[in-house]
């Protein structure tokens, strides 16, 4: 059986994408593998978002060149179409398939492999996840100052309701207990349908599918989170207690030209509701330090919004300018500033992430098992903390569990099964 390799960059659409792609491929049959190293196929789902995405891409693909010259590469995402002259260098790319093609990657990948010819036999799905991710929407209109994605994933496109309903009910059928959506721009899922839908109401659809544990939605743009959104998502149990938000930065005058039309009283007024009705939850944001033109004022007004926040933990990006964009032509920050900056806030996530986590000391929780090796387990409970159990050879990878936390530490929080 032909081994097939899927590495994403990036974002929870790939993730979703290649959670979609591993299905059909098994039903292909194909073998989806964990390890790049035994497959003759290796899928590589890029990332443009930052200079450094884009550069872990190429170490990537050189790496591959050097230590695995005989697989045959497939490059898709956001970069295959933006950086396809330099990729098509590589030896050993056998494909490159842009974001608007992607629907054609099974199809490639298939015709790169011999034994696919003869496989209508039953087989067995791969393990490739231990939660269904769920695409429902791709593309952007927001046209953010320092975003090159809605020139690399095109508008906003929207999965029709039933067809999002009918893959979540697959799922389920297979055996999985939690479900994430994701989309490049989730709150905007809809708008672009016939009639107009909004994410509310294919949530209030979802939740009533049978059989579905926990729901886990991806970032969400607090331009787009109006009153009776929150207390939808704040108050359905089945929804996880876990919010992402696309904050990027705190400042008025930051935001402004980062064209993000927000204030930050608004994100105040979101983070408070959500915090004020799921106080379990778990309140991320992402956060772009450095950018052109943010002083030291705008920065320290950043900096105390976090602190003062109820948010958990937050992924600090160092502005990178990106060639098409218009902040890359705007003067930056230095090099030097943006580190210390970035560094100093990544400390500050590191500790309200620590002190979030102890408060669920001797609690418990419900929780996705998500890896498991011999009798030692991983299991990710329904606010987002990742904990590690020790004898736990009564479950089983995606079984929905009650985990006690006994242990938090830095680097990890152990706990046992209930």
């Amino acid at each position: 059986m032909t081994r097939v390799f899927i590495h994403n960059f990036g974002c929870r659409v790939n993730q979703a994408e290649a959670f979609d792609w591993s299905e059909k491929l098994a039903e292909a049959g194909l073998g989806v593998d964990k390890d790049w190293q035994t497959s003759e196929v290796i899928v590589v789902n890029t990332c443009g978002l930052t200079g450094r995405a884009e550069a872990d891409v190429r170490q990537f693909l050189r790496r591959l060149q050097r230590e695995k010259p005989s697989a045959r590469v497939v490059v898709t995402g956001c970069l295959a179409e933006k950086n396809r002259e330099e990729f098509s260098q590589y030896r050993n790319v056998s494909s490159i398939i842009p974001n608007s093609a992607k629907e054609t990657l099974v199809r490639e990948v298939v015709s790169l492999t011999a034994e696919t010819r003869q496989a209508q036999e039953k087989i067995k799905p791969v393990n490739y996840r231990s939660r269904a991710l769920v695409k429902i929407q791709d593309g952007c209109n927001a046209r953010c100052t320092f975003c090159l994605i809605p020139y690399l994933r095109g508008p906003a496109r929207s999965v029709p309701m039933q067809d999002v309903r009918s893959q979540i009910e697959r799922a389920v059928a297979r055996g999985f207990k939690e479900v994430v959506l994701a989309g490049i721009h989730l709150c905007a899922y809809g708008e672009d349908l016939t009639p107009p839908v909004t994410l509310l109401s294919l949530l209030q659809e979802i939740v009533k599918i049978p059989g579905l544990g926990l729901l886990r939605l991806s970032s969400l743009d607090p331009r787009l989170l109006p009153e009776d959104w929150l207390e939808f998502i704040a108050g359905e149990e089945k929804i996880c207690p876990h919010f992402h938000l696309s904050l990027q930065h705190a400042s008025a005058e930051v935001l402004r030209k980062m064209g993000r039309r927000s204030r930050p009283e608004e994100y105040t007024a979101i983070l408070d509701h959500l915090h004020r009705h799921r106080p379990e939850a778990s309140l991320g944001a992402d956060i772009i330090v450095g950018f052109p033109g943010e002083a030291e004022m705008d920065y320290q007004f950043l900096k105390s919004f976090l602190q003062q926040s109820p948010l958990t933990y937050f992924h600090v990006f160092s502005y990178s300018p990106r060639p098409g964009t218009p902040a890359a032509r705007w003067a930056g920050v230095s090099e030097k500033i943006k580190k210390e900056r970035a560094d100093e806030l990544r400390k500050i996530s590191r500790e309200k992430n620590l002190a979030f986590k102890l408060r669920f000391l001797n609690e418990e929780r419900p929780a996705v098992v998500i890896r498991k090796k011999g009798a030692k387990a991983e299991a990710l409970t329904d606010n987002y903390i990742k904990v590690s159990l020790g004898e736990a050879s009564e479950v089983e990878v995606r079984q929905l569990a009650k985990v006690r936390i006994k242990k938090v530490l830095p680097s990890e929080v152990t706990g046992e099964v209930i």
